[in-house]
């Protein structure tokens, strides 16, 4: 029995130096195959580039503040151009249109072929145009003054493009109506100088 047992030790000794020499020389990638490694450089390398990553996020957001707050302003000064451009036109307008009842009433008036009851009704049809003119002179005032109903620049602009459209109609009005009366004036010429004529003998 006792001479097994050293007969089965002689068989081990070799295997177990083997393993021995194995385990001594072989590169410590194998011995620990198998086993968790965790490499703390690539750890700290997503870590920075975590940060980094949340900082150009930040960036990009205080950017798009940034052009929104720019994008505000271009609009306000856009809308105060356009205002600058209504009330410009609108201005004008009614300075055209003064002018034009006041040379083409007089023109009208003076003609001998208008009749004096007809004076009054001409006069009250020039006056009226005048008169919305005015008034609408004096509602772009209101809307022009910063406590008006507190409106927006937006708003505003809205009713100075309205009036800016309204005063083109008055000037096309009046223009209709001078032409109109021109035309009476034509026709009652022509009428007299038919009735003048004398016939050849």
């Amino acid at each position: 029995m006792k001479a097994m047992r050293e007969q089965n030790c002689r068989k081990k000794a070799p295997i177990l130096g083997l393993a021995l020499i194995l385990i001594l020389y072989l590169p410590g990638r194998v011995t620990a195959q198998g086993m968790p490694v965790y490499d703390n450089t690539n750890f700290i390398s997503l870590g920075k580039q975590l940060i980094e990553s949340a900082k150009q996020t930040a960036e990009l957001l205080n950017m798009v503040e940034e052009l929104n707050a720019v994008r505000e302003k271009i609009e306000k000064v856009n809308n105060a151009v356009r205002q600058y451009q209504a009330v410009r036109d609108i201005t004008r307008n009614n300075e055209q249109l003064f002018e034009m009842v006041r040379d083409d009433l007089r023109e009208v008036l003076n003609s001998t072929y208008i009749h004096g009851d007809e004076v009054e009704i001409i006069s009250n049809d020039f006056n009226g145009i005048m008169e919305h003119s005015l008034d609408q002179l004096d509602f772009m005032g209101q809307v022009l003054s910063n406590d008006f109903l507190n409106m927006s620049d937006a708003e505003r602009l809205e009713i100075l493009e309205a009036q800016r459209e309204e005063s083109r109609k008055m000037l096309v009005d009046i223009k209709l109506k001078k032409r109109r009366y021109d035309m009476v004036i034509s026709f009652r010429k022509m009428q007299f100088l038919i009735k003048d004529r004398k016939p050849n003998d």
